[in-house]
C-alpha cells in the first residue's frame, strides 16, 4: 500500500488516467457506452487544454516542440469517436515521464551511489586512547581518527600506521586496491582494507576531496542534458512528415478515421525520453571510470570535439619537479641560495615550489618562517627571510630587481627558477619534471579517434616545453604564456576545443574552452570548479576515455532517436493503408517507446579503457598481486 501511495503522489496524471481508463472499460463492459464516452472525452479535453497552453507558451518563446503532434492526435481521436485510443495516448504521454524516471534512475546509478556513500560519522581518538563517535562535520584539522575495516575514510588525512590498503575505485575508477605507507595522504571517500588504521585529519569534511566530488556530482545531476537541442533537430521534420502521411491517408481514403489512426503512431515519446536517458547513462558510466562530467551538454561537446590542448606541468608531466642542480651567482653559496628560495617558496602555491622545498629538506637545510610574503600569480613569490629580501620565480620577475640576471643554457626537459636576494641575482635552481608514462599513448589514441589538432599551452620556457611536447608526440607548442595568453589562444584555435589543465592558473582557460577538463586528483579547487569535466585519478589517459564516452553516449542517443523515428514512420505508413486500428496503434506505440528506452540504456555500458593507456603498476616485494598487508604477513608466517 505504501508503494501504491508513493506512486500516486509521484505520478498523479498516470494514476488518474489509469483510474479513468479502468472506469471507462468497466462502463463499456456493462454496455454503458454513452457515459464511458462522455467521461473519457471530458478528461482528455482537460489534458488537451493543459498541454495546449504549455505548447503555446513554448511557441511564444520561439521553441517549436513535439507536443503539437500529441495534441493533434488526441483531438483527432476524440473527433472520430476513438476515445479509448485518446485515453491510451494520454497514458502514453504521462507514462513516458514514469518510464523516464525509472530509466534515468538506472542510468544515474553510479552518481547516486557516490552521494549515498558520503561519510556521516567519524571515530576520534582522544586522550588515553579514548574513542568518541562524532559527526563528520565536527572533525577539525589535527584530529586523530580511527578508521575501522571496510569503513569509508571520513576526511582527508595522513596515515599514521606503517602500511594499509585502500579501495579508491569510487574516486578514481581504478579497480585494484592501493597500498599506502606511513605519512601518505589518504583521500576521503576511499574504503579501508581489512584492518583498523589511524590517521591524522589534514582537512575538515567541507574541504576534503570527497565533499568536492559530491559537489561536482550534485552539479552533474542538476545539469540538464541537451535533450531539447537533440530532439529539436528532429521535431519540425518529424512533425511535417507525420502530418503529411496522415493527411494523404485521409485524402486518398476519404475517411477522417485514417488521419487519427496514423497520428496515434506519431506521438513523440521516443524523441523526448531517449536522449535524456542516454546522456544520464553516459554521465554514470564516466563516473564509474573516475571522471565526473557536469551535464549532458558536456558529453555532446566532447563527442563533437576536434581539437585538444594540454597544459604541461602537472598535466602532461607528473607535476612533481625534482631539483637537478643549483647554479649560484655573484658569490652566493649554493646551499644558502636553496635555503632562502625554499623558505620563500613556502608561500607559493605553484607546483615548482614543492620541488624546491623537498630538495632543501632532503639536504637537511633549515627553512625560515619568513614575513611580508606575497605571490604574483604565474610569476613568482617574494618574502622577507630573516634579514634578506628574497624573490623567486621567472627570470623576468627577478630581472625587475636585477636586470643583469640571466640563465645559462638548459638541457632538454629542464626548467629554471631564478633567485634574487636583496635585489641581486643570487643564482638559478634547475628542476626537471618527467613526462607521464602514458602521455604519448594518450596523444596517439586521441589522434586515432579523430582529433586532428593537438597542442600544448604552457607558461614554461620554450626549450623545455618543446622537448617534453616532442616526447609526447605534440608538434604545436605555445610557451612562456600568461593565463590571459592561454585564453586568447584557445579562442583562436579551431572550433570545438577541449582544454586539459590542473592548476589555479588554468582556471580561466578551462572556463573559456568549449570543454575544460581538470586533473582533479592533485589539482586546485579553482580548476575543478571552472572545468566541465574533472578527472579524479592522477591519470592523463582518462582524457581519452572521457572523449570516448562522450562519443559513445552521443551515438547511442542519436541511434535511439532514429530507432523511434524509423519505427514510427514505418508504422504510420502501415496505418495509412488502414491495417492498424487506432487503439492497436496507440498500444503499439508504447512498444516503440520501450524499445528506444532500452536502447538508450546502452550508454551505461561500453569499453572505457585502452590497454596502451594503462599505467605501469608497482608490485609489493616479491611481485605478488595487491593484497592487504595483514594477508601478506599471514601468508609469510604460514
Amino acid at each position: 500500500m505504501t508503494k501504491v501511495i508513493g506512486f500516486v503522489r509521484s505520478f498523479p496524471v498516470v494514476s488518474l488516467t489509469l483510474a479513468i481508463g479502468t472506469l471507462v472499460l468497466a462502463l463499456l463492459g456493462l454496455g454503458h457506452s454513452g457515459p464511458a464516452q462522455w467521461i473519457a472525452t471530458g478528461y482528455v479535453a482537460v489534458i488537451i487544454l493543459i498541454t495546449s497552453t504549455d505548447m503555446v507558451r513554448d511557441i511564444l518563446r520561439g521553441h517549436w516542440g513535439l507536443d503539437i503532434l500529441a495534441v493533434i492526435a488526441m483531438v483527432a481521436t476524440l473527433a472520430v469517436g476513438e476515445y479509448v485510443a485518446s485515453l491510451i495516448i494520454v497514458l502514453m504521454l504521462a507514462g513516458g515521464e514514469a518510464l523516464e524516471v525509472y530509466a534515468a534512475g538506472r542510468a544515474r546509478a553510479e552518481l547516486t551511489s557516490l552521494l549515498d556513500r558520503a561519510p556521516r560519522r567519524a571515530r576520534r581518538v582522544g586522550d588515553g586512547d579514548r574513542m568518541e563517535d562524532i559527526d563528520v562535520d565536527e572533525v577539525v584539522v589535527g584530529d586523530i581518527l580511527l578508521v575501522r575495516p571496510a569503513e569509508v575514510v571520513p576526511v582527508d588525512g595522513d596515515l599514521l600506521d606503517a602500511e594499509a590498503v585502500f579501495d579508491e575505485s569510487s574516486l578514481t575508477g581504478e579497480s585494484l586496491p592501493v597500498e599506502r605507507v606511513r605519512g601518505d595522504s589518504l583521500m576521503s571517500g576511499s574504503v579501508n582494507g581489512q584492518r583498523a588504521v589511524q590517521m591524522r585529519a589534514t582537512a575538515t569534511a567541507a574541504d576534503s576531496q570527497y565533499q568536492q566530488i559530491l559537489t561536482l556530482v550534485a552539479e552533474a545531476e542538476d545539469a540538464k542534458a541537451p535533450t531539447v537541442r537533440v530532439a529539436d533537430r528532429f521535431a519540425v521534420p518529424f512533425t511535417i512528415v507525420s502530418l503529411l502521411i496522415a493527411g494523404i491517408a485521409w485524402w486518398v481514403s476519404g475517411d477522417p478515421v485514417r488521419f487519427a489512426e496514423v497520428l496515434v503512431l506519431a506521438t513523440p515519446c521516443p524523441l523526448l525520453i531517449a536522449a535524456p536517458v542516454a546522456f544520464m547513462g553516459g554521465m554514470s558510466r564516466s563516473a564509474r571510470s573516475g571522471v565526473i562530467v557536469k551535464g549532458g551538454a558536456t558529453l555532446e561537446s566532447l563527442a563533437r570535439a576536434r581539437t585538444v590542448a594540454f597544459d604541461k606541468t602537472g598535466t602532461l608531466s607528473h607535476g612533481r619537479p625534482e631539483l637537478a642542480e643549483v647554479r649560484p651567482a655573484n658569490g652566493f653559496d649554493a646551499d644558502e641560495v636553496l635555503r632562502l628560495a625554499a623558505s620563500a617558496e613556502q608561500f607559493s602555491s605553484h607546483v615548482l615550489a614543492a620541488g624546491v622545498i623537498r630538495a632543501a629538506q632532503h639536504r637537511g637545510l633549515s627553512l625560515a618562517a619568513g614575513v611580508d610574503a606575497s605571490e604574483v600569480a604565474t610569476h613568482g613569490v617574494e618574502a622577507r627571510i630573516g634579514r634578506h629580501a628574497v624573490r623567486v620565480g621567472k627570470l623576468g620577475f627577478v630581472q625587475e630587481v636585477d636586470p643583469a640576471a640571466d640563465f645559462d643554457d638548459l638541457e632538454a626537459g629542464h626548467t629554471a627558477v631564478a633567485v634574487a636576494v636583496d635585489g641581486r641575482f643570487a643564482g638559478t635552481l634547475v628542476l626537471r619534471d618527467a613526462l607521464r608514462e602514458n602521455a604519448a599513448a594518450t596523444v596517439r589514441v586521441l589522434r586515432e579517434a579523430g582529433i586532428g589538432h593537438v597542442a600544448m599551452l604552457t607558461g614554461d620556457n620554450e626549450a623545455t616545453a618543446r622537448s617534453l611536447a616532442g616526447a609526447a608526440g605534440i608538434d604545436e607548442v605555445h610557451a612562456s604564456l600568461l593565463p590571459q595568453d592561454k585564453v586568447r589562444l584557445v579562442s583562436e584555435l579551431e572550433p570545438r576545443v577541449v582544454m586539459v589543465g590542473d592548476g589555479v592558473n588554468d582556471a580561466p582557460v578551462l572556463a573559456a574552452a568549449d570543454v575544460g577538463i581538470a586533473m582533479g586528483a592533485r589539482g586546485s579547487t579553482a580548476a575543478s570548479e571552472s572545468a566541465d569535466v574533472v578527472i579524479m585519478a592522477d591519470d592523463i589517459g582518462k582524457v581519452a576515455q572521457a572523449l570516448e564516452i562522450g562519443r559513445d553516449t552521443y551515438r547511442v542517443a542519436l541511434t535511439a532517436i532514429w530507432i523511434g523515428v524509423v519505427l514510427s514512420i514505418g508504422l504510420m505508413v502501415v496505418a495509412a493503408f488502414g491495417h492498424i486500428p487506432a487503439v492497436a496503434g496507440a498500444l503499439t506505440q508504447e512498444l516503440v517507446d520501450l524499445a528506444t528506452i532500452l536502447y538508450a540504456l546502452r550508454a551505461l555500458r561500453g569499453r572505457t579503457s585502452h590497454p596502451e593507456l594503462a599505467l605501469p603498476r608497482a608490485l609489493p616485494p616479491g611481485g605478488a598481486a595487491w593484497q592487504d598487508p595483514a594477508q601478506r604477513v599471514g601468508a609469510a608466517s604460514g
